[in-house]
């Protein structure tokens, strides 16, 4: 029988350097009703936080190190947090392919779920869903990733 992976499974193999902003980040989601599931990848884990049967985010490991995939579906309820992001995180979202859904219906796969329209920095985006919010982890991102985080959770919560 396979063990079950949990928390401490996943936090083993986070960089030293960004253990605590995940506990600490790990502690705030858990407070707001969100729900953690470790699964073993290729390249470490997957890790996804999910809201009333939402999924909000995740970590995915990949070579270059960990990175935080945010499921912004509110992202227009908390767009003020968008313009205070780094010029490096914002040219990572601009970079993010756009949503073939809604530039085009039949372009994509009919069970995928539509991506985010939104405002950034004065210009509008209609981003895909699975690439629009994926940061590296690192010191100078974190407080971003754990903002955005934070700000979708809140805003599942009545969803």
């Amino acid at each position: 029988m396979d063990k079950k992976l949990g928390f401490e499974d996943f936090i083993a193999a986070v960089a030293a350097e960004n253990q605590e902003f995940v506990r600490e980040l790990h502690a705030k989601l858990t407070e707001l009703g969100c729900k953690m599931e470790v699964k073993a990848a290729k390249s470490g884990f997957v890790v996804s936080y999910s809201l009333n049967r939402k999924t909000i985010a995740n970590y995915v490991f990949r070579k270059k190190g960990m990175i935080a995939r945010i499921y912004a579906a509110h992202v227009n309820q908390y767009i003020e947090a968008l313009e205070d992001l780094p010029e490096e995180l914002v040219q990572t979202v601009k970079a993010a392919p756009d949503c073939k859904r809604m530039i085009d219906p039949d372009s994509c796969n009919p069970k995928c779920l539509m991506g985010y329209d939104f405002l950034l920095k004065g210009e509008r985006y209609r981003k895909c869903r699975s690439n629009a919010f994926m940061f590296p982890v690192c010191g100078g991102n974190n407080p971003f990733i754990g903002t955005l985080m934070l700000k979708e959770a809140e805003a599942c919560r009545f969803c």
